[in-house]
């Protein structure tokens, strides 16, 4: 699964780990994305979406019809 979400686009971050002796090393820092299925009432069918916990919480606010609507605004198909 990329580590992407649909609905923020939050990707990876990259940085160094520094270890007690001061050497870095290369690291990334993944979102926390999951997997979660919608019912489209609209489409009359459900959908799977990959977000973030951040947007899973965006979408109980705004809800589903919305999100996709902005999912779509920016070209992903759904």
């Amino acid at each position: 699964m990329s580590a992407h979400c649909q609905l923020t686009g939050a990707r990876p971050g990259f940085g160094n780990n520094i270890s007690h002796s001061h050497r870095r090393t290369s690291r990334r820092f993944d979102p926390n994305i999951q997997r979660k299925r919608y019912w489209l009432p609209s489409e009359g069918r459900s959908i799977r979406l990959t977000l973030s916990a951040k947007a899973i919480r965006t979408i109980d606010r705004i809800g589903i019809e919305a999100a996709v609507a902005r999912i779509r605004a920016g070209g992903v198909t759904v």
